[in-house]
């Protein structure tokens, strides 16, 4: 029995360009679309330029994280979460497993959101603003069918993958020539800083707010760049991790710079900010007619339905390998007979299900996933960074390679204090969010703790201490609240 299960789970390896398809899936999903209106909103093309630069170096050192950590630990699976645990304990663990699964949950119906406010353009009124009754209507069908299609096995999931990240390119390397034939120079140097004397009423602050303004929305385009490390546990070749999370990285970095950027040379920074989602048919709608805006949501639509499956893959991976290694409960850890992580996988649906519901009470619903996504992943991002810190810091780097451990501390240092840059430059309403949905997740810990392992004592006395500060931060958001400091 077990040998045929074992021979099951080999047929649903991924190979290299799976690998490399579901990174640039996952990061080149619904918000390379939404670029150019998001970035423009309230920044010109100058603090645009800066804050892609960045965001861009910034998540270099992020992916360069995982690819050495995959390249040095490939044993740890699944390595967004294994990396917390074996450098600071299982609670700490859960709290990144946890708070990366909400991500990509808010993710995936972020993607649902995107979805119908597109088919509101082949059917009008029916789904504008992707979040009245028809549109969770179609997102929840949507939620369930990408359910059913995981559950069929993740080498299927995976060739569709591919297909759709080949036909996503298209429409986006099409809007990018276009641009570039119809680049009008004078138009995007006429008032780089926001701040020229002599357009006053087109002054948009300082150049500082301007940067940190679409940081949120450039972080959250990089999102995925670890995808491939997540489903490292589904590799045919450990090795293929580190360069399809490269590959991945620079394709998406590309694309996305060029998407945000050379819209300004063909329209105004004002026509830019108020374009409806996606703002790239609407520009080509502007520069080439409606053949133009057909294409693109054509190719959003493709887009963001293989970005959602990438990320539907990726959601039910975390719980099982949390599931596995005694974090999450183990009921969370099996498979169904195709080697998918069924239970995960159902979990996960149900509580998109749910957010999808909530979403109807939303104004903008699409910018509040958008930003409480970005904010969710950053404790993967920081405690994977701190992981390989520490690795470099105590010596026990040369246990798994004899040479780089300088380069991979420089590295790792990088990664910690662009997280912590990214914290500071959040909207503070969804920040304080944070720590409220990371708490919420408590009782599957203790679930786990108590009826899995059958520990007496919950918390360990370095796990309570982070359990005191995660509560201290819920006592403040909640005053805050109450003080009308801040508003959801």
């Amino acid at each position: 029995m077990p040998t045929g299960i074992k021979g099951k789970d080999d047929n649903q390896k991924l190979g290299l360009l799976a690998l490399v398809a579901i990174v640039v899936s996952s990061m080149i999903g619904s918000g390379v679309d939404g670029l150019p209106q998001n970035m423009a909103a309230n920044s010109e093309v100058g603090p645009v330029a800066i804050a892609w630069l960045i965001c861009g170096f910034g998540m270099f050192f992020i992916s360069r994280t995982f690819i050495i950590l995959s390249n040095i630990r490939p044993d740890l699976q699944t390595g967004i979460y294994t990396y917390t645990q074996q450098g600071f304990g299982a609670f700490c663990a859960f709290i990144v497993a946890w708070g990366y699964w909400l991500m990509t949950i808010f993710s995936n119906v972020a993607f649902g959101i995107m979805v119908m406010d597109t088919l509101n353009y082949f059917i009008p009124g029916d789904f504008r603003g992707g979040n009245n009754i028809t549109s969770v209507i179609g997102v929840s069908i949507l939620v369930w069918g990408f359910n059913f299609l995981v559950l069929s096995g993740t080498k299927l999931a995976g060739k569709i993958d591919i297909v759709g990240t080949i036909a996503k390119l298209i429409p986006l390397i099409v809007f990018i020539f276009i641009l570039v034939y119809l680049l009008n120079v004078t138009e995007i140097t006429s008032n780089i800083w926001g701040n020229n004397p002599s357009l006053p009423q087109e002054h948009l602050g300082s150049v500082f707010s301007q940067i940190t303004s679409p940081l949120d929305v450039a972080l959250w385009c990089f999102i995925g760049v670890e995808g491939a490390v997540a489903l490292s546990g589904r590799a045919k070749n450990k090795k293929d991790v580190g360069k399809a999370t490269f590959i991945g990285f620079v394709i998406s970095l590309v694309v996305c710079i060029l998407i945000s950027i050379l819209p300004f040379g063909v329209m105004t920074q004002k026509e830019l900010s108020v374009i409806p989602t996606p703002s790239t048919a609407g520009i080509l709608k502007v520069v080439v007619g409606e053949w133009g805006e057909m294409l693109i949501n054509i190719g959003v639509l493709i887009s963001v339905l293989s970005s959602w499956l990438a990320w539907t893959m990726i959601c039910a991976e975390i719980p099982m390998a949390a599931a596995q290694n005694g974090t999450f409960p183990k009921s969370f850890a099996r498979k169904n007979d195709k080697g998918a992580a069924s239970v995960s996988l159902w979990a996960s649906s149900i509580l998109m299900q749910l957010v999808v519901l909530m979403v109807y009470f939303s104004s903008n619903a699409w910018l509040a996933m958008l930003a409480i996504s970005a904010l969710t992943v950053l404790p993967a991002y920081l405690m994977s960074t701190a992981y390989l810190c520490k690795l470099c810091m105590t010596g026990e780097y040369k246990k798994y390679a004899p040479n780089g451990r300088k380069t991979a501390l420089v590295t790792s240092l990088i990664g910690i204090l662009f997280c912590l840059f990214m914290v500071y430059a959040s909207e503070v309403k969804y920040l304080a969010m944070v720590p409220i949905l990371l708490t919420l997740g408590l009782p599957l810990f203790i679930f786990a703790r108590i009826k899995d392992s059958g520990e007496r004592n919950i918390f360990q006395p370095e796990e309570m201490k982070f359990l005191i500060f995660l509560i201290v931060l819920d006592l403040f958001t909640g005053f805050l609240f109450l003080n009308d400091t801040i508003k959801f």
